[in-house]
């Protein structure tokens, strides 16, 4: 089953079902999303070039299997309640217990979303200075002698 057209061929509760395992999943992933990150954060720091391409390919793979999961997500969300669908929404149409990990799984889901983005950031900005010190180390300082 292709999963641009999987809403269409589920039930209802085969799609509920799809959605919990799917945010489940995605906390599991973020997770490891996380420890690459610290890792490419030391393997910068310890200028090991071959490791930051091999954990650069990790990431890239984890964050295409992390936009693929949220695609079918929206979809699913889509197929129950129309697109203006939000997660609380879809928390209303399950039982105590599945909503409940579902609340605790998303809010989960969102925080590790949200440490992601300030290490993708750490990391960026220092991949920037270190290039940054490079260039100036190998070409000089711009307009170091400029006239005034």
């Amino acid at each position: 089953m292709s999963s641009t057209n999987a809403p269409a061929r589920l039930t209802r509760a085969q799609a509920l079902a799809r959605l919990l395992d799917g945010v489940a999943d995605d906390t599991k992933a973020y997770a490891a999303l996380l420890l690459l990150q610290e890792e490419q954060f030391e393997a910068a720091l310890r200028h090991q070039g071959a490791r930051l391409c091999q954990l650069g390919g990790q990431i890239g793979a984890l964050v295409d299997t992390l936009e693929a999961r949220r695609r079918l997500r929206v979809k699913l969300a889509g197929a129950l309640l129309g697109p203006a669908a939000t997660m609380t929404g879809i928390a209303a149409l399950l039982d105590e217990g599945a909503r409940l990990r579902l609340e605790a799984d998303w809010l989960a889901l969102e925080r590790m979303v949200l440490e992601c983005k300030r290490r993708n950031t750490r990391n960026s900005t220092l991949f920037t200075d270190q290039y940054s010190i490079m260039r100036r180390l190998l070409h000089g300082e711009e307009h170091i002698y400029a006239p005034v």
